[in-house]
Formats: C-alpha cells, structure tokens, sequence
C-alpha cells in the first residue's frame, strides 16, 4: 500500500472512532469533513527544525522571506546540511534576516545534529514519540510545542495532543461550548478519550478554531 493510501485508511479510522466515542468530535467532523492533515514525511528533522525556529514568532510571509535568503546562501543545495550551515559566517545568517538568538539555536540544531543528538530520517522513524520530544528538546530555542509540531505535521504520528497550543485550546472551547479556555492540563484529561487518535482530534479543534475566525459556526 502506498504511503498516501495508508494515511488516509488512518484517518478513516480516526474519524470513525472518534465519532463513535464523542458526539462533540462527530458533529466537528460531519461540519468539517474529512481530514486533510499530510505529513511531511519527506524532510529531515534537521530541515524541519530549521523552518521551524525561522517561523519561530513571525508571521508566515516574514519567515518565507528570510528562508528564502538564508537557502541562498547555499546555491545548487535544496536544504543545506549542518556542516555547511556551521561553515557560513555569522554575518551571513543576520543578514538573511535571523535574529541572534535565532542564530544560536540554528548552530546549536547543527552541532546537535551532528553529534547525533538529533536522530537522521532513518533513526527517528523507530524512535517513540517521548523520546523524540527529549532529544529534540535538548536543542537551543526548540520547546515541546515545536517538536509536536513536528511530529504531527512531518512524521504524521497519530496520537499527539499539543496542549500548550493556543489553537488546539480554544478550538476546544468554541466546540464544546466552554466559556473559558481549558488549561494545558485540563486539555489533556479533555483528551484522553480521543487516543490513540489525538492528532486528528488537534487537526479537527485547529478547524474549529479557523471557521471562528472566518464568523463560520462552530456549534
């Protein structure tokens, strides 16, 4: 079975399922429809880790901007590897428009990578999810959100529910009709009826929070 077949058989069974164990989830998913999340699976997590600490606080179209010119740096390369982001001189980076701290996080993710302490594509895809939230975590300027993100959106792991995430939260408060915003703990006991599926419940409160913002109804 091809990689684009399997994952939407899983998220024909997420949905099922989380239909079947919450009229709140199959409501969200009959409004919605059928989920469109499609890992990235194709990146390394050192690329992904580097588009990420550039997305780090900034809006979408800033960030592009300055991966644009920080690739630049790197002619004939698609993504440039660790040892060749370490050789470029610091003023380079700056100029490409990354902050300072933004500038040690990246050669922290370099030598990190290096070292091993960031696993290849080959080695991550055995690793369980706590551990790659540990050894990413090690990473100058990379918190627990971010490696979620990268779980999610890049290594397609189906039970990941990022509390911290303001969206997934407040998703969850439009949806269920909640007049304050759960907190990360609350979030996760909120949750726990959802596994092993979490990541498809985050993707549907994502949806939620969206069609909010649009004036959509969510109720």
């Amino acid at each position: 079975m091809c990689r684009a077949m399997q994952v939407e058989e899983i998220s024909r069974s997420a949905t099922r399922y989380l239909a079947r164990v919450d009229p709140v989830m199959r409501r969200l998913i009959r409004e919605v429809g059928p989920c469109r999340l499609e890992p990235r699976r194709q990146r390394s997590p050192f690329e992904s880790l580097v588009r990420a600490i550039a997305y780090q606080q900034l809006h979408a179209k800033a960030a592009e901007s300055i991966l644009c010119r920080f690739l630049a740096l790197f002619p004939g390369r698609s993504f440039p590897r660790p040892g060749e982001v370490l050789a470029v001189q610091t003023e380079a980076i700056r100029k490409a428009g990354f902050s300072g701290p933004k500038i040690a996080a990246l050669r922290d993710l370099a030598e990190k990578t290096l070292d091993g302490t960031v696993p290849t594509s080959r080695v991550i895809r055995n690793c369980r999810d706590d551990e790659i939230v540990e050894r990413l975590s090690q990473v100058r300027g990379v918190g627990r959100w971010t490696v979620e993100m990268l779980l999610i959106f890049q290594l397609g792991r189906p039970d990941i529910l990022p509390v911290d995430d303001f969206g997934v939260r407040n998703g969850y408060r439009l949806a269920y009709g909640l007049k304050a915003i759960p907190t990360p703990k609350q979030m996760l006991e909120y949750g726990d009826p959802w596994k092993p599926y979490r990541t498809v419940a985050s993707w549907y409160l994502w949806r939620a929070a969206d069609r909010a913002k649009r004036g959509g109804a969510v109720r």
